[in-house]
């Protein structure tokens, strides 16, 4: 598989000096190396405090947040929670994207939903065979298990047994403490 939309975003990104990587579906197909789903769209994150470099980056591009379900122009403001979603036109040929904001604390990503998650900054995302770097799946998984769709569970199922012991005890203890009812904790033997 080419994975065509993620080299897109790569080589959009390719000059940009700080950390950014695939999030949502496509992470998973980069985990496992092959597309397992059709995917509608393609996101990818950066962390918070580098949200107005990013903008600058892509300074061919209009962009918009999401406020309780409405898009919203954003100007130059500092995005805070609970604003974590970006929605970016390209001005000259129309390309959209999506961008997610995940938080940091000091040398540590940090659960949005929950702050009592947190891991360091370096295990958070990995690097396909490309070069592409991606969000790691079980930090992806975490954030798809909030009011779970079809293409969830799906992506679940299809990557449980890709999962290494340490992420699948990193996603059991964090379902666990966020979502401890969640049907996916009974699947995550290790």
């Amino acid at each position: 598989m080419s994975f065509e939309q993620c080299q897109s975003v790569a080589s959009l990104m390719a000059g940009f000096t700080k950390t950014w990587f695939i999030a949502g579906g496509w992470a998973i197909d980069l985990f496992i190396g092959k597309e397992t789903r059709v995917h509608k769209d393609i996101e990818f994150a950066v962390f918070r405090k580098d949200q107005l470099y990013l903008k600058n980056y892509l300074i061919e591009w209009d962009f918009k947040i999401a406020i309780k379900a409405e898009l919203h122009t954003w100007e130059n403001e500092l995005l805070e929670l609970p604003v974590h979603e970006i929605h970016a036109s390209n001005k000259l040929n129309g390309e959209e994207i999506e961008i997610l904001l995940n938080e940091t604390k000091g040398e540590y990503w940090t659960f949005r939903r929950d702050s009592r998650i947190s891991y360091p900054l370096n295990s958070v995302w990995s690097y396909s065979e490309t070069g592409i770097p991606y969000l790691n799946p079980e930090i992806v998984l975490l954030y798809k298990a909030k009011n779970s769709r079809e293409k969830d569970h799906q992506d679940f199922m299809i990557i449980k047994d890709y999962l290494d012991y340490q992420q699948k005890q990193r996603l059991f203890y964090a379902l666990e403490l966020h979502e401890p009812t969640h049907k996916w904790l009974q699947f995550l033997s290790f």
